[in-house]
């Protein structure tokens, strides 16, 4: 086996351990929804047991991640990511990072319409990051109601009842990232500000 084979090998405990930790999933969890035994992931993760199709496939359904994103395989042929837009709520969503846990970001396409939606609240654990790229923003947050143009920027806790849509009925293009919880985006509100709608 080469130096580089044996590199991608020997990284792969730490990745899994990495991984399993950032998901706040405990050994004899894992073991229970993947069928490997405790022992066996607990020396995959240290690097005394080598990683094997057998072993990883299991841990890559479990954390929903491709293969070579699990082993961490020195990419090969065609270096494009090939992005899948996922629509939700109206809503065109297309994923820019591609890493397991922690931060997403995402290019999000908000349609043109004749009248624009009622606007439905929603909350969830976290923080999010946006940034207007083209179009006219609605942000509603709390109870406050901004209007966001292009080259503008928010930074909000999701906990807060917010919603998303278009302030004029156009289209709207914007950069999204959403923070896991416990873990802020680039811009920061100091404490006891109000979110702000300016970078």
């Amino acid at each position: 086996m080469d130096r580089e084979s044996e590199d991608v090998l020997d990284a792969v405990g730490p990745r899994l351990r990495a991984l399993r930790r950032e998901r706040g999933i405990t050994l004899a969890d894992l073991a229970a929804v993947t069928g490997v035994s405790e022992s066996t992931l607990s020396r995959l993760e240290s690097g005394r047991r080598r990683a094997t199709l057998e072993l990883l496939l299991p841990l890559a359904r479990m954390y929903d991640v491709p293969l070579d994103g699990l082993v961490g395989a020195p990419r090969t042929g065609d270096p494009r990511i090939h992005l899948k837009p996922v629509r939700r709520f109206g809503m065109v969503f297309i994923p820019l990072s591609r890493r397991p846990g922690g931060t997403q970001a995402f290019k999000m396409i908000i349609p043109a319409r004749p009248r624009p939606l009622e606007p439905t609240p929603q909350t969830h654990e976290g923080f999010e990051w946006l940034y207007v790229l083209n179009g006219r923003l609605r942000l509603l947050l709390g109870d406050r109601d901004l209007t966001l143009s292009p080259g503008e920027a928010a930074e909000f806790d999701t906990s807060l009842p917010h919603w998303l849509g278009s302030a004029d009925g156009g289209a709207v293009e914007l950069l999204i990232v959403f923070g896991p919880q416990g873990t802020r985006a680039h811009l920061r509100t100091p404490p006891g500000e109000p979110p702000s709608p300016h970078g």
